[in-house]
Protein backbone atom coordinates (compact mmCIF):
# COMPACT_ATOMS: atom_id res chain seq x y z
CA UNK A 1 0.00 0.00 0.00
CA UNK A 2 1.24 3.47 -0.88
CA UNK A 3 2.35 5.81 1.87
CA UNK A 4 0.18 8.89 2.12
CA UNK A 5 1.07 11.98 4.12
CA UNK A 6 -2.47 12.75 5.16
CA UNK A 7 -5.83 13.53 3.65
CA UNK A 8 -5.92 15.30 0.33
CA UNK A 9 -7.63 18.39 1.67
CA UNK A 10 -8.17 21.62 -0.17
CA UNK A 11 -4.88 22.99 1.21
CA UNK A 12 -2.85 20.17 -0.32
CA UNK A 13 -0.90 21.40 -3.34
CA UNK A 14 0.88 18.55 -5.12
CA UNK A 15 4.48 19.15 -6.08
CA UNK A 16 5.10 18.14 -9.69
CA UNK A 17 8.52 17.60 -11.22
CA UNK A 18 8.49 18.26 -14.96
CA UNK A 19 11.24 16.86 -17.16
CA UNK A 20 11.23 19.16 -20.18
CA UNK A 21 13.48 19.39 -23.22
CA UNK A 22 15.63 22.43 -23.94
CA UNK A 23 14.87 22.80 -27.64
CA UNK A 24 11.19 21.80 -27.70
CA UNK A 25 8.94 21.42 -24.64
CA UNK A 26 10.77 23.96 -22.48
CA UNK A 27 9.89 26.64 -25.02
CA UNK A 28 6.18 25.74 -24.79
CA UNK A 29 6.37 25.76 -20.99
CA UNK A 30 8.07 29.18 -21.05
CA UNK A 31 5.34 30.41 -23.41
CA UNK A 32 2.70 29.36 -20.88
CA UNK A 33 4.46 31.39 -18.21
CA UNK A 34 5.14 34.46 -20.34
CA UNK A 35 1.52 34.38 -21.56
CA UNK A 36 0.37 34.44 -17.91
CA UNK A 37 -1.49 31.15 -18.29
CA UNK A 38 -2.36 29.89 -14.86
CA UNK A 39 -1.28 26.40 -13.91
CA UNK A 40 -0.28 24.94 -10.53
CA UNK A 41 2.62 26.94 -9.10
CA UNK A 42 4.15 23.81 -7.55
CA UNK A 43 5.29 22.50 -10.95
CA UNK A 44 9.07 22.65 -11.19
CA UNK A 45 10.79 22.07 -14.51
CA UNK A 46 14.18 20.52 -15.16
CA UNK A 47 15.31 20.90 -18.80
CA UNK A 48 17.17 18.07 -20.52
CA UNK A 49 18.46 17.70 -24.09
CA UNK A 50 16.06 14.84 -24.96
CA UNK A 51 13.10 13.25 -23.18
CA UNK A 52 14.47 9.76 -23.91
CA UNK A 53 17.35 10.60 -21.54
CA UNK A 54 15.15 10.55 -18.43
CA UNK A 55 16.09 7.64 -16.16
CA UNK A 56 13.43 5.61 -14.30
CA UNK A 57 15.55 5.88 -11.14
CA UNK A 58 15.26 9.68 -11.30
CA UNK A 59 11.48 9.40 -11.27
CA UNK A 60 11.51 7.04 -8.30
CA UNK A 61 13.94 9.33 -6.47
CA UNK A 62 11.74 12.38 -7.05
CA UNK A 63 8.64 10.61 -5.72
CA UNK A 64 10.51 9.39 -2.65
CA UNK A 65 11.97 12.82 -1.92
CA UNK A 66 9.15 15.33 -1.88
CA UNK A 67 7.44 15.31 -5.27
CA UNK A 68 3.90 13.99 -5.55
CA UNK A 69 4.03 13.48 -9.31
CA UNK A 70 6.41 13.46 -12.26
CA UNK A 71 5.48 14.71 -15.72
CA UNK A 72 7.63 13.92 -18.74
CA UNK A 73 7.12 16.62 -21.39
CA UNK A 74 8.24 14.47 -24.30
CA UNK A 75 9.80 15.63 -27.56
CA UNK A 76 7.60 13.43 -29.68
CA UNK A 77 8.51 13.33 -33.36
CA UNK A 78 10.22 16.76 -33.19
CA UNK A 79 13.31 15.46 -31.37
CA UNK A 80 16.49 16.73 -33.04
CA UNK A 81 18.68 14.04 -31.41
CA UNK A 82 17.02 10.63 -31.70
CA UNK A 83 14.80 9.54 -34.60
CA UNK A 84 12.83 7.11 -32.42
CA UNK A 85 12.54 9.42 -29.41
CA UNK A 86 8.81 8.80 -28.97
CA UNK A 87 9.29 5.03 -28.73
CA UNK A 88 12.31 5.31 -26.43
CA UNK A 89 10.55 7.77 -24.12
CA UNK A 90 7.42 5.61 -23.97
CA UNK A 91 9.56 2.57 -23.14
CA UNK A 92 11.36 4.34 -20.30
CA UNK A 93 8.05 5.61 -18.89
CA UNK A 94 6.75 2.02 -18.93
CA UNK A 95 9.91 0.86 -17.14
CA UNK A 96 9.50 3.65 -14.60
CA UNK A 97 5.86 2.71 -13.95
CA UNK A 98 6.96 -0.89 -13.30
CA UNK A 99 9.66 0.40 -10.94
CA UNK A 100 7.07 2.46 -9.10
CA UNK A 101 4.79 -0.58 -8.71
CA UNK A 102 7.73 -2.60 -7.34
CA UNK A 103 8.23 0.14 -4.74
CA UNK A 104 4.54 0.36 -3.78
CA UNK A 105 4.03 3.72 -5.48
CA UNK A 106 1.02 4.20 -7.71
CA UNK A 107 2.09 4.46 -11.36
CA UNK A 108 -0.57 7.17 -11.83
CA UNK A 109 1.94 9.53 -10.23
CA UNK A 110 3.83 9.51 -13.54
CA UNK A 111 2.45 11.07 -16.71
CA UNK A 112 3.91 11.68 -20.14
CA UNK A 113 2.69 13.82 -23.02
CA UNK A 114 4.28 15.39 -26.07
CA UNK A 115 4.65 19.13 -25.50
CA UNK A 116 5.87 21.14 -28.48
CA UNK A 117 7.34 24.63 -28.59
CA UNK A 118 3.89 26.22 -29.12
CA UNK A 119 1.93 23.88 -26.81
CA UNK A 120 1.43 26.35 -23.95
CA UNK A 121 -2.31 25.66 -23.64
CA UNK A 122 -1.75 21.92 -23.80
CA UNK A 123 0.86 22.13 -21.04
CA UNK A 124 -1.49 24.24 -18.92
CA UNK A 125 -4.30 21.67 -19.32
CA UNK A 126 -1.98 18.77 -18.51
CA UNK A 127 -0.70 20.47 -15.35
CA UNK A 128 -4.19 21.30 -14.12
CA UNK A 129 -5.59 17.82 -14.72
CA UNK A 130 -2.49 16.08 -13.33
CA UNK A 131 -2.57 18.28 -10.23
CA UNK A 132 -6.25 17.39 -9.66
CA UNK A 133 -5.48 13.68 -10.06
CA UNK A 134 -2.59 13.96 -7.60
CA UNK A 135 -4.80 15.79 -5.09
CA UNK A 136 -7.12 12.79 -5.16
CA UNK A 137 -4.15 10.47 -4.48
CA UNK A 138 -2.79 12.62 -1.65
CA UNK A 139 0.84 13.18 -0.74
CA UNK A 140 3.42 10.65 -1.89
CA UNK A 141 5.50 10.98 1.28
CA UNK A 142 4.96 9.61 4.77
CA UNK A 143 3.70 11.91 7.48
CA UNK A 144 6.11 12.90 10.20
Amino acid sequence: MESVGGPAGEDFRPRILVFSTVSISDIGIDLAGSSHMHYPPNAISIPLPCSSGVKPDWILYALRHGFDGVFVAADGTDCPFVPDCTDKTAKLVGEAQNLLRENNIKPERLKMAAICSVCAESFQRHMKSFSEALKALGSSTKAG
